[in-house]
């Protein structure tokens, strides 16, 4: 197993996206819980910046089936330095090239 070099972060948006497996809040926090994970708040030139992105995605003909918040939490890990867990990496280099993720995928 590999150890990563600094904490495990969430915001409030993938905590969202974690919730849709579980039947309550308690549940996902008693799962979460063991992880040790910091939760940090969604700065606003997160969202800014994740706008951005997600117009020039769909400029370039991105499906409408892609939704602003993957933007949104990929923009906040670059704006703060954070390596970002991701399946869609790919997606993401072109939008966010100063990003580093880390993909079972590559990319």
């Amino acid at each position: 197993m590999l150890k990563a070099p600094g904490p495990l972060i969430i915001n409030p948006l993938i905590y969202a996206e974690l919730s849709i497996r579980f039947g309550s809040e308690h549940a996902l926090d008693s799962a979460l819980h063991p992880l040790s994970i910091r939760r940090d708040p969604l700065p606003y030139e997160a969202g800014f910046l994740a706008g951005i992105a997600f117009v020039e995605y769909r400029r370039r003909g991105g499906s409408r089936t892609s939704t602003l918040p993957g933007f949104f939490i990929n923009a906040h890990a670059a704006m703060t330095g954070l390596r970002l867990l991701s399946r869609d990496a790919s997606r993401y280099n072109a939008y966010f090239p100063e990003l580093a993720l880390i993909s079972p995928r590559g990319g």
